[in-house]
C-alpha cells in the first residue's frame, strides 16, 4: 500500500474504557471522518465489525465486538455542531442505525460531492490517487472483517479509509464553492439523514430477486419455496446466502424442476456439500411447488397504474433531451443531474410554469433551479391547446 510507511499512527481501541476516553478527548472537534467495515460478503446478517474514525490529528480503529455499542460516540455523531465526513455514506448510515440506533446529522459525503463535480471516477481509491497520489491496495476489499484476530496488514488497510477524508473534503468543498454547487451538495447531504433499512416482508423476498419476473408462475412457486429454505440454512450457518447456494442455481432449479439428486447434480455450480446434505430437501421443495393448484400459484402484485397518457413518452423524451443538453454544459453525468424516474415524475405532472415544478416532490430544489426553465420550454411544443 503506497505511503503506508509514512502514514500517521492510529489507535486500536477494543475496550469500552479506551473508546470512552478517546470520545472525551475529541469531544470538542467540529468535524470528523468515519467509516465502517461489515462482512456482507461472508455473513448472513451484516453488522459493524470495525469503525474507523479520524480527526485532524487523531486516527482510531475501533473494534466493537468485545464492547458492543461504543460509548460516547453516538452523541458526537448526532450533534448538528459536528460535521461527519463519509465516502459513500448510505451503507454506513444503515449499519450505524441498525446496530446502535445512531442518527447521524451534518453529513458530508465525498462520493456525492465527486459526482456533483462531474468526476467520472468517484471511488475512494480514485479520489485519493487524484488528490494525494495515494494508491490503495485492494487486496482486503472483500476481507472477512468478522474474523479475529485481525492482522496488522488488515488494520493498516482499514485505517486508510478515513486518514485522508477530512483533507479530501476540504479540496472538494472548495471546488464545489468555486463552481457554485455547494448548495446542491448540502441539499443532497441533508437527504442522507435518517437513512435506514426499509421494512420489507421477508415472505416476498423471492419476488425481489433479479430475474424473478421472467419466470412462469409455476417456476415462481419453486423459487418461493427455495428462497426461505436457503435463508434458513444461511442463518443457521451465519453465512452469506450466495455462499450456501447462488441465485443462478436457484433459478436453474426453478426452471428445470429436478426430480432426483442426479438431476440436481447436473445443475451448474451446485455445491457438493449442499447436494449431499440437503439434496432431498431441495427435491421436496420442487415437489411442493409442483403439487400446487394453479389458483395458488404466486404472481407479482400489480404495479400502480397511471391514467393512460399517450403523450407521456413524448414528454419524457423531450425532457431527457433538455436534461442531456444541460449535462453537457455542466460536464455532469446526465443520471446524476436528473435521473430517469425524476424525468418521468415531471412528465407525469406536465407543468406549465417553473413554479409548478415545486409540486414534483421527487425533484430537488437545486434541480428545479438548474433545469426548471429548460424543462418548461421543452414541454411547450407538446402541450395541448384548447
Amino acid at each position: 500500500m503506497a505511503e503506508a510507511l509514512n502514514a500517521p499512527p492510529f489507535d486500536y481501541l477494543d475496550t469500552a474504557a479506551a473508546v470512552d476516553g478517546f470520545a472525551r478527548e475529541i469531544a470538542g472537534v467540529s468535524e470528523l471522518a468515519l467509516d465502517t467495515e461489515g462482512a456482507s460478503f461472508h455473513r448472513f446478517v451484516d453488522r459493524i465489525y470495525l469503525l474507523q474514525l479520524s480527526t485532524r490529528d487523531r486516527h482510531a480503529v475501533i473494534d466493537p465486538l468485545p464492547i458492543g455499542t461504543p460509548p460516547g460516540l453516538g452523541d458526537l455523531l448526532s450533534s448538528a455542531d459536528v460535521e461527519v465526513v463519509f465516502h459513500d455514506a448510505d451503507y454506513d448510515l444503515r449499519l450505524l442505525q441498525q446496530d446502535y440506533g445512531w442518527h447521524v446529522t451534518n453529513i458530508f459525503d465525498t462520493r456525492i460531492a465527486a459526482q456533483l463535480l462531474g468526476y467520472t471516477a468517484f471511488g475512494l481509491a480514485a479520489l485519493l490517487e487524484r488528490f494525494f497520489d495515494v494508491r490503495l491496495d485492494k487486496k482486503h476489499q472483500r476481507a472477512d472483517w468478522s474474523m479475529r484476530p485481525l492482522t496488522t496488514d488488515m488494520l493498516d488497510y482499514a485505517a486508510q479509509d478515513t486518514r485522508y477524508l477530512l483533507e479530501l473534503k476540504d479540496r472538494m468543498a472548495a471546488e464545489l464553492a468555486r463552481m457554485g454547487r455547494m448548495a446542491w451538495a448540502r441539499e443532497e447531504f441533508a437527504q442522507l439523514e435518517g437513512t435506514r433499512w426499509a421494512d420489507e416482508d421477508a415472505a416476498l423476498a423471492y419476488l425481489r430477486l433479479k430475474g424473478a419476473r421472467d419466470l412462469t408462475r409455476r417456476e415462481l412457486a419453486v423459487l418461493r419455496e427455495l428462497v426461505p429454505w436457503r435463508d434458513t440454512i444461511a442463518a443457521k450457518l451465519d453465512r452469506a446466502t450466495f455462499r450456501v447456494l447462488g441465485n443462478e442455481q436457484l433459478f436453474t432449479i426453478a426452471r428445470t424442476l429436478p426430480q432426483t439428486k442426479d438431476d440436481l447434480a447436473r445443475v451448474k455450480g451446485m455445491p457438493r456439500g449442499i447436494l449431499e446434505q440437503c439434496g432431498s430437501q431441495l427435491i421436496d421443495a420442487v415437489q411442493r411447488a409442483l403439487a400446487l393448484p394453479d389458483s395458488e400459484l404466486p404472481k407479482f402484485p400489480r404495479a400502480p397504474r397511471w391514467d393512460r397518457d399517450p403523450d407521456f413518452d413524448t414528454r419524457t423524451s423531450a425532457l431527457k433531451t433538455a436534461r442531456d443538453e444541460a449535462a453537457r454544459r455542466l460536464s455532469m453525468d446526465p443520471g446524476v443531474l436528473c435521473s430517469r424516474d425524476r424525468l418521468e415524475a415531471v412528465a407525469r405532472r406536465n407543468p406549465t410554469t417553473v413554479e409548478d415544478l415545486e409540486d414534483v416532490s421527487e425533484l430537488r430544489a437545486w434541480q428545479r433551479g438548474e433545469l426548471g426553465a429548460a424543462f418548461i420550454e421543452a414541454l411547450k411544443p407538446h402541450r395541448k391547446t384548447a
